[in-house]
């Protein structure tokens, strides 16, 4: 768990193989937000909730559009 969040950060932050990591990193915040923060009485549980699905929305986002022009796939042509 720690491997996928700590690997998955580094992969994105480098721009190396961005599109397979953003959508690891996607599911991963999408399955915490299902598990751990599925109390909804309790407010902070929901703002956690919330804060997941944002996450993943954005990394969502990244997966569509790809790395940036900085990103090491762009520098080995791996778009």
């Amino acid at each position: 768990m720690i491997a996928v969040e700590v690997g998955g950060s580094l992969a994105l932050i480098a721009g190396f193989k961005t599109r397979w990591a953003a959508l690891l990193l996607a599911g991963f915040s999408l399955a915490s937000a299902a598990l751990f923060h599925n109390n909804f009485a309790d407010q902070m549980q929901m703002i956690n909730f919330m804060k997941n699905v944002a996450m993943a929305g954005g990394f969502l986002l990244l997966f569509a559009n790809g790395p940036g022009p900085l990103s090491l796939d762009r520098k080995f042509g791996k778009v």
